[in-house]
């Protein structure tokens, strides 16, 4: 079983930035995909930024240029950033995380972010 914890949502201004963070821990071998997902009011789950085992990134594109994702980590605890620069009205969302372990799924519990003047 694998574990994630959220952390860093908030209100923010238009053009203003936050940094989301999800630990994850438990049964961190073998991970093969970490990385956020967002859902709007009225929308599905979109991805917004992934990155692979091997450092490869997938960003939507709505978020390129703005967004950046990293991964930090031992052997006890990965941990997984989104650093999110000239924040956007749409950028609103409950923002997820997102871990592929092997052949499973895991989602963190979302965390809310509102860009609102």
């Amino acid at each position: 079983q694998v574990q994630l914890v959220e952390s860093g949502g908030g209100l923010v201004q238009p053009g203003g930035s936050l940094r989301l963070s999800c630990a994850a821990s438990g049964s961190i071998t073998n991970i093969r995909i970490m990385g956020w997902y967002r859902q709007g009011p009225g929308n599905q789950r979109d991805l917004v930024a992934t990155m692979t085992s091997g450092g490869i990134t997938n960003y939507a594109d709505s978020v390129k240029g703005r967004f950046t994702i990293s991964i930090s980590g031992d052997n006890a605890k990965n941990t997984v950033f989104l650093q999110m620069n000239r924040l956007k009205p749409e950028d609103t969302a409950v923002y997820y995380c997102y871990i592929k372990r092997l052949l499973s799924n895991y989602w963190g519990q979302g965390t809310q972010v509102t860009v609102s003047s």
